[in-house]
């Protein structure tokens, strides 16, 4: 049986996030093959789609563990229900409270806005329902994008690894970023 957090479907102005099921398989696989959002990712092009259903069922077993300690969810338009990307949040150890994000969409929706609204509805999710204390990300330093979308939803750059992510057959540097509790609570009014 599944629990409440498992069903909620998370919901802004313009988007509609709800847990990925395997029927997704053909979406997040075009997705992973697209050479732009391949650019800062660590997962590669897939060379066919059963890499992609192997990561897909990963992440769906990692959903259906107890206690619930990953989610996965498919971005799509609130209006048409078109597929956009992916946001995921993976908690670390209970006792620290800690989550970490990461996102991908489609090229097509770069530059709109949709990934900080996606990562802002994973935030309220994150301090409000799962009552967390600090969410953390990482970006290759030349993701410039990525670097905006972290640091509108009041993100903090607290660091960098040097050559740490294995992508396209080089080693790049990482920025580690973090929200606390209460500077989203801060940064919302709600502290």
């Amino acid at each position: 049986m599944r629990t409440a957090q498992r069903s909620t479907e998370l919901t802004t102005n313009r988007l509609q996030l709800r847990l990925i099921a395997l029927n997704d398989l053909d979406e997040i696989h075009q997705l992973h093959s697209l050479p732009e959002t391949d650019r800062y990712n660590t997962l590669g092009i897939p060379e066919n789609k059963a890499d992609t259903e192997a990561i897909v069922q990963q992440w769906l077993n990692q959903q259906q563990a107890e206690p619930e300690r990953h989610f996965t969810w498919r971005i799509a338009d609130g209006a048409t229900q078109d597929f956009i990307g992916l946001i995921a949040l993976h908690l670390g150890e209970v006792r620290f409270k800690l989550g970490e994000v990461w996102y991908k969409l489609l090229s097509t929706y770069w530059g709109q806005g949709l990934a900080t609204e996606a990562l802002q509805a994973v935030l309220i999710f994150s301090f409000e329902t799962l009552h967390l204390h600090r969410i953390e990300a990482g970006c290759a330093t030349e993701n410039l994008a990525s670097i905006r979308v972290l640091e509108k939803v009041g993100m903090q750059r607290e660091g960098s690894k040097r050559r740490v992510l294995p992508i396209r057959g080089q080693w790049l540097d990482n920025y580690e970023y973090a929200i606390l509790e209460n500077e989203w609570k801060a940064m919302n009014n709600e502290g």
